[in-house]
């Protein structure tokens, strides 16, 4: 895709974040058969569902633009999910296997933020006000997401693998 301006430089990022919130989607449920504490597993079970919404929203946002829902390849998502591949096959300490895998979800929850800040302020600024609820939705849910993560790593699993 040529991106000549702000609308081309949206529906990129659309694009984008349509295909990492796919990705996610198929990779999510190894980091919730790898993770131990089941406080975090109902977490990622959680966000998987939370997950197939997100990815609903962005499909009525295609729908509202006149666009075929298409992802484009995110080499930034595969990135932060390769790493906790790797991770995953690397620990073996239970605790610490949980640590890095809520430091790789907050990597993700982290990317869709940025991604959906964007793309509700650019939403903003070209008057597609239909994509602004399920952006601000979307956007919404990440931060949720993250900050349950948080308090689930400060409050337990971090001290656990220290």
């Amino acid at each position: 895709m040529t991106v000549k301006n702000l609308s081309d430089l949206f529906q990129h990022t659309l694009k984008d974040v349509y295909f990492a919130e796919n990705f996610i989607r198929k990779n999510l449920p190894k980091m919730i058969e790898k993770s131990t504490n089941p406080s975090l597993k109902k977490l990622f079970k959680d966000h998987l569902s939370e997950t197939e919404g997100q990815i609903g929203r962005l499909e009525t946002v295609f729908e509202v633009l006149g666009l075929k829902p298409e992802g484009e390849e995110c080499p930034a998502i595969e990135g932060i999910v390769k790493e906790a591949e790797e991770l995953m096959d690397e620990i073996q300490d239970t605790d610490t296997l949980d640590a890095a895998l809520i430091a790789a979800a907050q990597a993700v929850e982290h990317y869709e933020i940025t991604r959906y800040g964007t793309l509700l302020t650019w939403a903003k600024l070209l008057g597609h006000e239909h994509a602004i609820a399920p952006l601000r939705d979307n956007i919404e849910e990440e931060k949720s997401a993250d900050s349950k993560l948080t308090r689930l790593a400060e409050d337990k699993l971090n001290k656990k693998a220290a």
